[in-house]
């Protein structure tokens, strides 16, 4: 039972620290993100089997975590509400062309970010050929271009 109990509260505790590092942080993953995550990975690990290292220990671990997955699955299924504190929900972080700055500083993307995104998905140079820049509940960010303003025809 002490594993199940383990396995359960660390679950918990990662979820809320992750959710707490914020959308960008497991997006845009750096070689020091990932070295942070497998040194979390092998802490994390010390920590659920303690000095139990059998198959059936292993195994009890594995079922709670993925019960406990499927289970924060079916209640955000069940609550939209539980879903959106759990996953966040997305935000609008340029809007026509002008940067929300307290918006920026609230989810830590700055305007490179926004920039880089409008580059490599649309093309776009500058931020004021942006209608709206979303970031994602996953951490992507979307971005909708202006509409291109029309030329008069000139007849000839």
């Amino acid at each position: 039972m002490e594993t199940v109990i383990r396995g359960l509260v660390l679950y918990v505790f990662l979820m809320i620290i992750f959710r707490i590092s914020g959308k960008r942080t497991l997006y845009e993953a750096t070689v020091f993100d990932f070295v942070l995550l497998l040194i979390i990975a092998e802490t994390a690990e010390q920590a659920l089997v303690g000095d139990d290292h059998s198959m059936i220990n292993s195994f009890v671990l594995i079922i709670t975590l993925l019960l406990a997955d499927i289970s924060l699955s079916l209640l955000k299924q069940k609550y939209k509400a539980f879903g959106k504190v759990l996953d966040g929900v997305p935000v609008i972080i340029l809007d026509d062309g002008k940067v929300l700055h307290d918006r920026l500083k609230k989810v830590r993307v700055d305007e490179a970010d926004i920039l880089e995104s409008a580059r490599a998905l649309r093309g776009l140079e500058r931020l004021d050929q942006i209608k709206y820049a979303i970031l994602e509940k996953d951490g992507k960010i979307t971005i909708v271009p202006k509409e291109p303003e029309q030329q008069p025809i000139e007849k000839v």
